[in-house]
């Protein structure tokens, strides 16, 4: 349902609020590269510093400047399965085609309380949910065997995310929900032909927030089995990816688009702008691939 790249879009903030001027410019900037499609409010939109008006803001805005030319996925999850619930109905009673949902931060609930918690959602709100596997962030971790008893058992449920960073676990999950609707999403660029190998359709991007064109032609070659030649066209990349995640996401990729004059280096604390040597790295990288 949801194939190819997906911008996991950043939130441009002036001292003042949200800088809608350069957020419809990001949004232009995204669908002329070709995107397959937008996350908003994300974790790379830096949902957790905005207030309720401001998201509800953000989305009008993501809806009417989009106006239906690519699919729109917004980020409505939440440690609270009431507020998750919530948040997806009003998505999609705002117009979004789809949603994530991170599993239950802080919380560090059982594998029983993921289901549970997905199930709610689903029941009260049909729109396509992607499930969003990150336990870095979150401290609980989606395993194998509860992706496919939710691939199998709740038709909603159409992707999960995979940041796990675990080539092994992935495996498993792609054999766990093999032969369902589920599609199975890279959350990390560097990984994304690797998870493509294993039958993965979708990346859903950091990196393509400065370079849309061509990481939506790593998924467009990897989608047509071309993986050596997908393999080839990330690799050019790869210092610049790990140099995406050389600080907490989203702080330099903000960076990034700050020099390629899309939004200003605006982050809410307590993200910082990114120190003064790994910002230097990271634009003589951008200057090397002539992306600046």
């Amino acid at each position: 349902m949801f194939e190819g790249t997906f911008t996991a879009i950043i939130t441009p903030f002036s001292k003042s609020g949200v800088d809608y001027d350069s957020f419809e410019k990001l949004i232009e900037y995204q669908i002329n590269g070709g995107i397959d499609g937008i996350v908003f409010i994300g974790t790379t939109g830096e949902p957790a510093t905005m207030t309720a008006a401001e998201k509800k803001a953000l989305r009008e805005f993501a809806i009417k400047k989009v106006n239906g030319r690519v699919p729109i996925i917004f980020g409505t999850g939440s440690n609270c399965t009431a507020t998750a619930v919530e948040n997806s109905i009003i998505a999609k009673d705002e117009g979004a085609d789809g949603i994530l949902v991170v599993s239950p931060y802080y919380n560090k609930c059982t594998q029983e309380g993921l289901y549970l918690h997905y199930e709610a959602i689903a029941n009260k709100c049909d729109l396509p949910m992607i499930i969003y596997n990150v336990p870095g962030r979150t401290g609980v971790n989606i395993l194998p065997e509860t992706a496919g008893r939710l691939a199998h058992s709740i038709p909603s449920i159409v992707g999960i995310k995979e940041a796990c960073g675990n080539l092994e676990q992935i495996a498993k999950t792609a054999q766990a929900i093999k032969g369902t609707r589920l599609q199975l999403m890279s959350g990390d660029d560097k990984l994304a032909v690797d998870i493509a190998r294993l039958g993965g359709t979708t990346l859903i991007s950091v990196a393509s927030n400065a370079l849309p064109k061509e990481f939506t032609q790593v998924m467009t070659l990897a989608n047509a089995k071309n993986f050596d030649k997908a393999d080839q066209l990330l690799n050019k990349y790869d210092k610049f990816i790990d140099l995406l995640f050389s600080e907490v996401n989203p702080i330099p990729i903000k960076y990034a688009c700050s020099l390629l004059g899309l939004c200003q280096n605006e982050l809410r604390l307590p993200l910082t702008p990114m120190s003064e040597d790994k910002a230097k790295t990271l634009k003589e990288e951008m200057q090397r691939l002539n992306i600046i």
